[in-house]
């Protein structure tokens, strides 16, 4: 409404279309719930569109490919989901190891996350934006500048992104995660959930990831012992 009252004054001419009303409190006569999952929600997916989902989340160990850490929310948005699987590695660190480095894509990036990641002891490697497939030749041996002393975590993480090194390490992201859900997905033959209810399905993924882990340990097996 503020938005319309200035338009208004700045241009002189009363804006076009319906003026919003104040949301109400409480359940609405439309408001609708989906009767054979009421736990799941309407979430947008890849290629457009919406469908009734969960959002599965996974943190896959860079050499083994091995799936160590998983969630499942009823969030649709990937920026939430950093602490709490920071929670779960936290939990683990005594069977699997502490965590050195988090590479994520930019649907995780936000300020909150990687403060939360330095305040962990975790090194944050979150892409800012979207990455270009084909940049110029000379981008792939730039270095940035000189990180100034007084640098905030993003612009360090930010810096260490434009490193070498640190392309290097974010580069890992797509052999190790990405192959990860695409097996899963096309050659395991999982597509959607059978159970309902957010605390089913998040066993339902777990059994997932465990028969992924286990097939892929018949293959490192013979590698390593």
């Amino acid at each position: 409404m503020s938005k319309r009252e200035a338009k208004q004054n700045e241009t002189g001419k009363k804006p076009g279309g319906k003026p919003p009303t104040e949301p109400k409190p409480g359940v609405k006569d439309s408001d609708q719930i989906n009767l054979t999952d009421e736990e799941s929600r309407i979430m947008p997916v890849a290629g457009g569109g919406f469908e009734q989902c969960y959002n599965a989340q996974a943190g896959v160990d860079t050499p083994t490919m091995l799936v160590v850490a998983t969630t499942v929310t009823q969030a649709p948005n990937d920026k939430q989901q950093v602490q709490p699987m920071i929670k779960v590695m936290q939990e683990q660190a005594p069977k699997l190891g502490d965590v050195e480095t988090v590479i994520a894509d930019t649907g995780y990036c936000s300020e909150k996350n990687v403060v939360a990641c330095v305040e962990a002891k975790i090194e944050p490697l979150i892409a800012v934006a979207r990455q270009d497939h084909h940049p110029h030749w000379s981008e792939r041996f730039a270095q940035p500048a000189p990180l100034k002393a007084d640098a905030t975590p993003m612009e360090t993480m930010t810096h260490r992104l434009a490193t070498q090194a640190g392309k290097a390490a974010y580069a890992l992201r797509k052999q190790t995660v990405e192959p990860v859900f695409g097996i899963i997905k096309s050659v395991l033959g999982f597509r959607q959930f059978s159970l309902r209810g957010l605390r089913k399905v998040t066993g339902e993924w777990n059994l997932v990831c465990l028969a992924w882990n286990v097939k892929c340990m018949a293959v490192l097996r013979p590698k390593v012992g």
